[in-house]
């Protein structure tokens, strides 16, 4: 009977292997310099994005950028600045995910490893901040 179980459990573990289910999980703290570089543009800018933050002027979108949530937050004169900085936040995100992809040798990872950080963003979010959820934006 053992051996019976034994042996169907390692036929179903073949058929997922072989159906490309069963895969190891990324190294989403893969370090290359591509990466150490995109890590502190980031940390760089997310000293100046704080209080947009903290003002509801931006937001965290479920597919893992930002968002521009109510630009009438920010006093106008520093509306093209806020752009900026959300322009370059989400370039540097994009080439975060795909540089983690690669890292591990896996770039088709790239739209799980986003959905992912996504997830994690929205998690570490301070109380008060926007993100979005179905398409709506709620308060953390």
């Amino acid at each position: 009977m053992k051996k019976l179980l034994l042996t169907s459990l390692m036929g179903v573990v073949m058929f997922i292997s072989s159906a490309g289910l069963l895969q190891a999980a990324a190294d989403l703290e893969a370090n290359t310099p591509a990466i150490a570089a995109i890590k502190t543009s980031m940390q760089t800018r997310h000293a100046q994005m704080q209080t947009f933050y903290a003002s509801g002027a931006i937001g965290l979108t479920q597919d893992g950028f930002i968002a521009v949530k109510d630009a009438s937050a920010v006093p106008l004169s520093q509306r093209g600045g806020l752009a900026g900085l959300v322009k370059d936040e989400n370039s540097d995100r994009a080439r975060l995910y795909k540089e983690i992809a690669a890292a591990n040798g896996h770039p088709e990872w790239q739209g799980e490893i986003q959905s992912t950080f996504a997830g994690r963003w929205i998690d570490k979010a301070q109380a008060g901040w926007f993100y979005q959820r179905d398409g709506a934006w709620l308060k953390k």
